[in-house]
C-alpha cells in the first residue's frame, strides 16, 4: 500500500525531484550556533512518488512547491492540511478525479428515501458493534484485574443492547430514523466510554469523551487521531465520486462534511480508538504546547494511527489493509446508492 507522508519539522520544504517527492528539513544550509566550522547541509529524504498515497501537512512552518502540487493532483495523491488539533482545514485534489454525476444524483435522492435510512442504520450498527468488539479485545488483557475485566465486558454488553435497539428502528427516510438512531448511539456511547474509563484507571485520568478544544491527554489524542482518519475518509469519498457534504446520518451545516463524518463512524474504534488506548496503556508520554499537543506527541500518534491503517484484517475472506477498507467502504456506498448492490458495513474482529 502507498505510504502516507506526515510532514514534520519547522522550516521543512516539500517538493519534487524527478519522479520523487523531496523532503528537505531546515531549508538553506545552516551552521551550528557558535561553530566556526562549515555549514551543515540540510537533511534530505527522497521517496518515489508511486509509493506515496497521501501527504499530511502541519499548520505552520512548511513550504510546498507548485511542481509537487501539480504532480500530486495528476497522480491522485491528496495533500491535506491539518490544524494543530488534527482537523483537516484544506485539501488539494484534482477536479478531474471526481466520478460520475450519476453517483451524486443518487446520493442526493437518498437524503429523502429508504436507501438513506438503511445506510444510516447500517453505519450506526457497525459503529456500535466495533466499539463493543474493541472493549472485549482489551478486556482480554485484564485477566489479573477481574473487577476491571467485568466492568469492561458489562460495558460491551450495554453497547450491544444499544446496537440491537438501533437496528430495530424503522423509517422510510433518514429524517424518520435519525433522531432515534442518534439516541441509541448516545446510549451505546455512554457505555463505551465508561468501559474505556475502566481500562485507563490507574494509567491516565479520563472523565469521559469531549470534542474539540479538549485539553486532557486522552481526548486530545482522540481528537487528533480522528482528524487524521477524516482526511483519509474524505479522500476516499472524493475518489468514489460522492459529495462529502451530503450525509444521511449527520445533519447539513455550512462547511460540515456530513458524509465524511458518516463514513468515519464504523472506522473510529478499529483505527483511532485502538491506537490511542494502546498508546496510553503502554505509558507513552503525552506532552502539550500550551493547549495543543506537542509536535513530538502528534508525530508519535500519527505514526500509530497510520500503522493501524496499514494493519491487515480479514474482510469476507480476503486479507486487506484497513486503509484499503476505507476506500472499499466508500466505493461500496456509491454502488449501493446507484442500485448496484447491497452495502455491507465493516465489522472488526480480533
Amino acid at each position: 500500500m502507498a505510504r502516507t507522508i506526515v510532514v514534520s519539522g519547522y522550516g521543512t520544504f516539500v517538493g519534487k525531484r524527478s519522479e520523487r517527492l523531496l523532503l528537505r528539513n531546515g531549508g538553506a544550509a545552516r551552521k551550528a550556533k557558535g561553530s566556526d566550522g562549515p555549514a551543515t547541509p540540510p537533511l534530505e529524504e527522497e521517496i518515489p512518488l508511486f509509493r506515496v498515497g497521501e501527504i499530511l501537512v502541519p499548520p505552520r512552518g512548511v513550504t510546498i512547491s507548485s511542481d509537487l502540487v501539480e504532480e500530486a493532483v495528476a497522480r491522485g495523491i491528496p495533500i491535506t492540511f491539518l490544524s494543530s488539533t488534527g482537523q483537516p482545514y484544506a485539501m488539494l485534489t484534482s477536479p478531474m478525479l471526481t466520478a460520475t454525476t450519476q453517483t451524486r444524483r443518487a446520493q442526493l435522492r437518498a437524503l429523502d428515501n429508504e436507501k438513506g435510512a438503511e445506510l444510516a442504520k447500517k453505519l450506526i450498527g457497525a459503529k456500535l458493534r466495533n466499539q463493543a468488539s474493541l472493549l472485549v479485545y482489551f478486556a482480554k488483557a485484564e485477566r489479573e484485574e477481574p473487577a476491571t475485566r467485568a466492568r469492561v465486558l458489562e460495558a460491551a454488553e450495554e453497547v450491544r443492547k444499544a446496537r440491537k435497539l438501533a437496528l430495530a428502528i424503522e423509517g422510510k427516510r433518514p429524517d424518520d430514523v435519525r433522531e432515534r438512531l442518534l439516541g441509541n448511539e448516545g446510549l451505546g456511547a455512554r457505555a463505551y466510554w465508561n468501559g474505556v474509563k475502566a481500562l485507563l484507571e490507574g494509567k491516565c485520568e479520563f472523565e469521559g469523551r469531549t470534542g474539540r478544544g479538549a485539553v486532557d491527554p486522552v481526548n486530545a489524542l482522540l481528537n487528533y487521531g480522528y482528524g487524521i482518519l477524516s482526511s483519509r475518509v474524505w479522500a476516499a469519498v472524493m475518489c468514489a465520486g460522492l459529495d462529502p457534504f451530503a450525509g444521511v446520518l449527520h445533519t447539513d451545516r455550512p462547511g460540515k462534511p456530513s458524509l465524511v463524518l458518516d463514513l468515519m463512524e464504523e472506522m473510529r474504534a478499529p483505527v483511532v480508538d485502538r491506537a490511542v488506548l494502546a498508546h496510553v496503556r503502554l505509558g507513552e508520554p503525552v506532552r502539550f504546547e500550551g493547549r495543543t499537543l506537542h509536535q513530538e506527541t502528534r508525530k508519535r500518534l500519527a505514526d500509530a494511527v497510520l500503522e493501524r491503517l496499514e494493519a491487515k484484517v480479514t474482510v469476507r475472506g480476503k486479507r486487506l489493509q484497513l486503509g484499503s477498507v476505507v476506500q472499499r467502504q466508500a466505493r461500496g456506498v456509491a454502488m449501493f446508492l446507484r442500485g448496484e448492490g447491497e452495502f455491507r458495513p465493516f465489522s472488526m474482529t480480533w
